[in-house]
């Protein structure tokens, strides 16, 4: 009984930490787009780099 005293506490301070985590990600701006990265990855860069063209002697 005598821990509830202690862990009551610690899971209302939890609660508030991941609120005001989720608060900061979502005001500033983390979960605007999320579809973009994802679509981004498959988008191949068709061109050849310099680096990759053959030497020429």
């Amino acid at each position: 009984m005598e821990s509830l005293y202690l862990l009551i506490p610690l899971s209302l301070v939890l609660v508030f930490v991941i609120g005001g985590i989720f608060w900061w990600a979502t005001h500033s701006g983390q979960f605007d787009d999320l579809e973009g990265p994802a679509h981004r990855i498959l988008m191949d860069d068709d061109r050849p780099h310099k680096d990759d063209t053959p030497a020429q002697n």
